[in-house]
């Protein structure tokens, strides 16, 4: 599915699209003018932004937050698909194996659709089609019947060879965590594997890819800690090919006894500005975590963009 290809791409065509697209974007200075707005004054100001298509499709059967939320995830999906469509060569290989996480949210969001009982019709509007797999794709998946086909389908779609071992599992659990870890981890392997680094731009992609992939790690480990988890047990959740969280320092990181006793091991990464009110007030908690490494998240992102406009 991810097959290396002879030629670079047609970088200079689909950066100039993704500029066009990028500079239709809802502009910083508008959050805080949303900010004084009600629900449905958001959902207006949206649709005069450029929204107005996602906005009239979905507003006979949503409103207010569901709307806006909706429409929004639309719109990035379908700009994503554009650009994956222009894409060639080199570039729409790393570009499809990037957007694959969105067949992974949308998996997911079948599958606990369907094990909760949940409608097709109120799956479908959960799903957000920015990945490899066409609403089509995914209203095939949603036809069908049990787990087990719903994950045969979906692996020979994306070439994902899901361990037997994890499906007995949920067989005997009803638990699809395990099911779920599994897909992301791929991932994050397999475009760690396919991106090249034979160009600056392929280069600094991978890049990006191996400190989200720090984040990732970084977030599971203090998670599972927190939680109480074996060691052993933790180790099996790390992502491999991280920038700086490498298995020796994570082994560092999984072996200290307490949360706490991480802090020095994490003031040697990249993040640890942003990580490091956290550390010095000792409450650090998950969900405050995953926040903060959601600003780095985002602040990479943008200086990628500006270092390299594809972004």
């Amino acid at each position: 599915m991810f097959g290396l290809s002879k030629s670079k791409g047609n970088y200079a065509y689909t950066v100039t699209r993704a500029k066009a697209k990028k500079s239709l974007l809802i502009k910083e200075d508008d959050y805080n003018k949303m900010l004084q707005l009600s629900v449905s004054e958001v959902a207006r100001f949206v649709s005069e932004e450029g929204y107005s298509k996602e906005i009239t499709d979905l507003s006979d059967r949503m409103v207010g937050v569901d709307l806006v939320e909706r429409a929004t995830y639309a719109y990035m999906a379908n700009n994503f698909k554009a650009l994956l469509k222009g894409s060639q060569g080199e570039l729409h290989t790393m570009l499809a194996a990037y957007l694959q996480k969105w067949d992974n949210w949308n998996l997911k969001v079948i599958l606990r659709g369907k094990s909760y009982g949940v409608s097709a019709d109120d799956i479908r509007d959960d799903l957000v089609p920015a990945g490899n797999l066409s609403y089509e794709d995914l209203d095939k998946l949603i036809a069908l019947d049990t787990t087990e086909e719903i994950l045969a389908a979906y692996s020979k779609a994306e070439s994902v060879d899901i361990p037997s071992e994890l499906i007995a599992d949920y067989k005997a659990t009803g638990t699809l965590g395990r099911i779920e870890d599994y897909v992301d981890k791929f991932h994050y392997i397999r475009m760690v594997k396919i991106i090249p680094t034979n160009s600056i731009p392929a280069r600094m992609f991978s890049d990006y890819i191996r400190k989200e992939i720090d984040v990732r790690n970084l977030e599971t480990i203090l998670k599972l800690k927190m939680e109480n988890i074996d060691e052993e047990k933790v180790m099996e959740y790390i992502i491999p090919g991280g920038k700086q969280i490498d298995a020796k320092l994570a082994k560092q990181l999984i072996d200290a006894k307490t949360v706490e006793e991480t802090f020095p091991d994490l003031a040697q990464l990249d993040f640890y500005d942003y990580i490091k009110e956290l550390v010095d007030s000792g409450k650090m908690n998950i969900s405050d975590l995953v926040l903060v490494t959601k600003k780095y998240e985002a602040n990479e992102a943008k200086k990628f963009s500006q270092q390299y406009p594809l972004s």
